[in-house]
């Protein structure tokens, strides 16, 4: 009887137990998101702010070029590994002997979501939209590298057939260059370069009008390698793999689903609970952590991006270029990046990053605050006295709050000055900035090429990404005599006196030079280090 009562009892157990494992494998198998997404090659990636638009045309900020990128493709397109450009749209081109004629045969099999093929007509019709005054593209200076595309933004020329783009037949793009551009291929694989679908556009309001509906699900047609599915802000966008893409073959992912994070602790949280398979960024306070316990997941690499506060000179006392000099060697930017930042991150002391190849400026900016005393009291404000309130404007995302509000007390107990943090979502944070709607603003700068010129032309009087309300005219002159200056040695001290005009007035102050600082799950293979933190997703994809 004893025997019997055991033998059931190890008869339960092992029932038990087997239960017990088979719920453990269910739920294995279920697992969290990023698993789940492994299985199915669904990729899931943190953006650092809920994009505002993905109008090709009219976006700015990374987290929308990250979207924008997979459902849109320009004539040229960039190698995975290290961004060189390799074709895109265009299977081949031609470039003529003096560098100023650039000729793209467009491919065969190039289609629009919708079936339709990619014309030379399409690319044609897109650089006209961009230069359309009215739509107000922040990128339309990127432009002013064709022939005549400065005077017909700037409504000097009405003829558009008198800009340097030509649509010799169906499949060919010419464009004819005002000056010679070593980087000019590099510049094709902005969204500024993307073609659009006018019919569709269209039929949603003006092409050159701002605000159109056209980019949302169901609406979209690209180009891309994926088509968007799904869009809820403040939630997830979702794009799937696109039949009509020309090289659908070599796209591995079936889906990417974007989440935006409300802030960098959320992001980083996320990941730790299996959501995600890569943040945008990660929390200062857990660089350490991750280095320590996960180096493996921890991925820090150079950028070719600073991170800087922009001033507008049309405010009270920041017109006073004393008064931004003073505020800018009053900024310990060692100290930030040595206790804040923890990502490996630099000092700026000028606005072009060390990075950029073949250019160092002459005359680097460095924190003096007995010189910055001097000069607010020169400027009638010692101790702060006489100057209002100054406000720094931040979004809610990344560790921008931690900076500014180091900023703020080291204006407050060097200075004297009253200095208030005012944070906001990044859509309301990029329209203020639009407007001149800021004191101080906190923003950072990305590369979009291999060049010092991609830093220092955002701040030429004619620049839709100035944002500040400075002009300059001898800084312009430099620069355009730079575009116009073949001879490395020459080229370079025009850009470094053009610097040097920059670091002088301020109306910009550089904090530091970025390197990016995420969490990878070891499951995303194809995913590269590179300079300008592109990633084409056509190259990525999951396994265990």
């Amino acid at each position: 009887m004893i025997q019997e009562r055991h033998l059931v009892h190890y008869v339960i157990s092992v029932l038990i137990l087997f239960l017990c494992s088979g719920l453990l494998v269910s739920c294995a198998r279920r697992g969290t998101l990023a698993d789940l997404g492994t299985r199915k090659q669904v990729l899931h990636r943190g953006l650092s702010a809920d994009p505002s638009e993905l109008d090709p045309h009219l976006i700015t900020g990374l987290p929308e070029i990250n979207v924008v990128s997979t459902l849109f493709e320009g004539l040229v397109a960039e190698d995975p590994v290290d961004l060189h450009p390799v074709p895109g749209v265009a299977e081949s081109w031609d470039i003529s002997p003096d560098g100023l004629t650039y000729t793209f045969h467009l491919r065969a099999n190039a289609r629009w979501s919708n079936g339709e093929p990619v014309t030379a007509q399409d690319f044609s019709n897109s650089i006209r939209r961009v230069l359309t005054h009215t739509l107000a593209a922040d990128y339309a200076t990127m432009l002013y590298v064709l022939v005549n595309a400065a005077a017909y933004h700037q409504g000097l020329l009405a003829d558009f057939s008198q800009v340097g783009v030509a649509t010799p037949d169906a499949r060919t793009v010419r464009f004819t260059l005002a000056h010679p551009a070593q980087y000019f291929l590099s510049l094709l694989s902005h969204p500024a370069w993307f073609p659009v679908y006018l019919p569709v556009l269209e039929n949603a309001g003006p092409s050159g009008q701002r605000g159109s509906k056209w980019t949302r699900p169901g609406r979209l047609v690209g180009n891309g390698p994926f088509v968007l599915t799904q869009w809820k802000p403040g939630e997830v966008i979702v794009v799937a793999k696109s039949p009509t893409y020309w090289d659908a073959a070599t796209v591995r992912l079936h889906a990417i689903h974007f989440h935006p994070a409300a802030d960098v602790e959320s992001e980083e949280r996320a990941f730790r609970a299996g959501q995600l398979h890569l943040t945008e960024s990660l929390p200062v306070s857990k660089v350490d952590t991750y280095k320590r316990e996960q180096p493996g997941v921890l991925k820090i690499s150079p950028f070719l991006d600073t991170y800087f506060y922009r001033l507008n000179t049309t405010r009270p006392g920041l017109g006073d270029v004393k008064v931004r000099q003073a505020l800018a060697l009053a900024v310990d930017r060692g100290a930030i990046v040595e206790k804040i930042t923890h990502g490996g991150q630099q000092p700026a002391d000028s606005f072009t990053p060390p990075q950029v190849r073949e250019y160092h400026p002459a005359e680097p900016l460095q924190e003096d605050f007995e010189r910055a005393r001097q000069l607010l009291a020169q400027a009638g404000h010692p101790g702060g006295r006489g100057l209002p309130p100054l406000e720094i404007m931040i979004n809610s995302s990344g560790n921008h709050r931690a900076i500014a509000e180091a900023i703020q007390e080291m204006w407050r107990r060097e200075l004297g000055l009253e200095v208030r943090v005012n944070n906001m979502e990044q859509a309301t944070l990029l329209e203020n900035r639009r407007t001149l709607d800021y004191q101080i603003l906190r923003s950072d700068w990305a590369g979009d090429y291999l060049d010092a010129t991609t830093f220092l032309k955002v701040f030429t009087s004619d620049s839709s990404n100035n944002h500040t309300g400075w002009k300059n005219a001898a800084y312009d002159r430099l620069l355009h005599e730079a575009d116009r200056t073949t001879g490395l040695a020459a080229r370079q001290a025009l850009l470094q006196r053009a610097e040097a005009i920059l670091l002088k007035e301020v109306p910009i102050i550089p904090i530091y030079f970025f390197t990016t600082v995420r969490a990878v799950h070891p499951a995303v293979h194809g995913w590269h280090p590179t300079l300008l933190d592109r990633h084409p997703y056509k190259y990525v994809w999951l396994e265990n």
